[in-house]
């Protein structure tokens, strides 16, 4: 719980701001953080967007299922980290969260290899 330094409310600490008088809070303590190189690697099927709007959803996801666990395998298999599916895009990190010396090669030879 915070204390209110302006009125004496007492608020989770959550809250930024005191729901009495609207004064702020406290800060928390400041995060650890890190600058790090960081190579994405972005990729999606030419023309499928297209085909995927003439086809059931329920079709299209079973579709796209394994072509996800491919990409993700390969890309993990290099030391990335699957960010995000978007539909067909797949956008991966190289260097985040863990950093290797290499990392934009590692990108290239998993492009390569999806």
């Amino acid at each position: 719980m915070t204390v209110c330094s302006s009125c004496g409310t007492t608020s989770p600490d959550s809250f930024r701001f005191c729901p009495s008088c609207a004064a702020p809070l406290a800060a928390a303590a400041p995060r650890h953080e890190e600058r790090k190189v960081v190579t994405v690697v972005f990729a999606d099927l030419v023309g499928f967007t297209a085909q995927a709007e003439r086809m059931d959803p329920e079709d299209v996801r079973a579709l796209l299922a394994p072509y996800h666990a491919r990409l993700r395998t390969e890309l993990e298999r290099f030391g990335g980290t699957v960010e995000k599916f978007i539909g067909d895009a797949v956008m991966a990190l190289f260097g985040a969260p863990v950093a290797h010396e290499d990392d934009p090669e590692r990108a290239v030879r998993a492009a390569l290899a999806i």
